[in-house]
């Protein structure tokens, strides 16, 4: 992130808190209280971890836990292992899932957490070395009923499984092992209690919320057919390919998508699997048949919905003006700068924010708790019969909320979950 994510995150609070405050006219000093508790996290966990390198040389890294707000539930959030991680990233990180939960209605607060540290420069030993003393470290700070880490960037399902093993090894250890352990991590391997339908969640959420979407605006934009849409996706990881895949299997026009390596454009649109092939086989999608782009070019095309679904803050000031799409649909964490935000809705391109848009990952990751604190499991088609009507109901939330405050996508969203995280800190008492 370019700036101080944190404060971003703190300034976007306080426009909500401008429009929320008539709302709790017989509570104005509970409000006022309320969101100045919001501005900061709860607890926020830093300490140095030393391991033994495969060479047999000790190295340090620097990891943290930002635990931002539990009033409706267990803190909730990822953890990452990048270079760029840093202390004001996990804080504004928590503070965001924070609103991506309530936004949805699950039950949870906003977590997250990560290491200063390139896995790639990490030996598989070494990773698993890691993963294992920042579990034990966290271990008298997390648990099912009180903080329920996950993957996020340079993590996956098998870091997972290292973390909730040194977890229960860590409570086991101080006999204070009283729940399920394995429901103390989500995004954790089938065979570890893992859920079905976890690793399409986000980018299939991504896609429900484009259907309210389409239904809602085709008249406004003269869409008669789905295929009347063309979209562009920045991004093809897991989040990307699973929304690129639902949307072409549902008859929209998906035009250009792009990698870290560069993108493709094909005016006829894109086959969701044969771009999968080409990326498999040449290492990049801008192999792909069709005009070779660069990530740049993708947001400024002639198209109707952007979805960035890759990097934070890609739609910046310096960009904002060339963009020509009416829709930017965001699948990536941050991706649009509060500058770029502004002159959005100035320009009238609506923006459906990360906190719903992507929030399809977070609302499986309680599915998978929920089934871990009960021990049974569904059904890949149950997961999904589950996450469709949750992330319709948002949108709809969302979209009521928007009409009736006449406010941009942003607030929208963030006026529904900011309310509900502030109406559970006053029914608790805390403010």
């Amino acid at each position: 992130m370019s700036q101080d994510p944190h404060q971003q995150s703190v300034t976007q609070l306080s426009q909500v808190a401008k429009l929320l405050q008539s709302s709790y006219a017989d509570k104005k000093d509970r409000f006022a209280n309320a969101i100045e508790l919001l501005k900061s996290p709860d607890k926020v966990l830093e300490t140095e971890l030393s391991i033994t390198l495969d060479d047999g040389s000790e190295k340090s890294f620097t990891a943290y836990r930002s635990q931002h707000n539990n009033a409706r539930g267990p803190y909730k959030g990822g953890i990452r292992f990048h270079p760029q991680v840093s202390l004001e990233e996990v804080k504004a990180l928590s503070t965001w899932m924070t609103w991506k939960c309530a936004v949805t209605g699950i039950p949870y607060g906003g977590g997250k957490g990560g290491i200063i540290v390139d896995p790639k420069t990490l030996s598989q030993a070494e990773l698993q070395r890691l993963s294992r003393a920042y579990a034990a470290w966290l271990a008298p700070f997390i648990g099912p009923w009180v903080d329920v880490p996950a993957p996020d960037v340079n993590t996956n399902p098998q870091i997972m499984a290292w973390m909730v093993d040194e977890y229960q090894n860590t409570m086991l250890a101080s006999a204070n092992l009283s729940e399920n352990p394995v429901a103390t991590f989500t995004g954790k391997p089938l065979e570890l209690g893992g859920s079905q339908g976890r690793e399409e969640a986000t980018g299939l959420g991504g896609f429900y919320v484009l259907e309210s979407l389409f239904e809602e605006i085709k008249k406004e934009h003269g869409w008669k057919v789905k295929s009347d849409v063309t979209i562009a996706v920045q991004g093809f990881g897991n989040v990307g390919y699973w929304f690129i895949q639902h949307a072409v299997a549902a008859g929209y026009t998906v035009v250009a998508v792009s990698d870290s390596k560069g993108g493709v454009y094909v005016e006829s649109g894109l086959d969701a699997a044969k771009v999968l092939e080409t990326k498999q086989q040449t290492g990049s999608v801008s192999n792909y048949t069709g005009k070779q782009i660069s990530n740049e070019e993708l947001l400024t095309l002639d198209v109707d919905i952007i979805v960035p679904a890759a990097l934070e803050g890609v739609i910046t000031a310096e960009n904002v003006g060339d963009i020509s799409a009416k829709v930017v649909l965001e699948l990536a964490n941050g991706p649009t700068t509060p500058e770029a935000d502004a002159a959005l809705h100035n320009n009238g391109v609506l923006v459906v924010p990360d906190v719903l848009a992507n929030a399809g990952g977070v609302s499986t990751s309680y599915f998978e708790w929920v089934q871990n604190l009960h021990g049974y499991y569904w059904t890949h088609q149950e997961v999904l019969a589950k996450l469709e009507p949750l992330m319709k109901d948002a949108f709809t939330e969302f979209w009521q909320t928007r009409g009736e405050h006449k406010v941009d996508g942003r607030m929208a969203a963030y006026l529904v979950a900011v309310k509900r995280v502030v109406d559970a800190m006053l029914i608790r008492g805390r403010v």
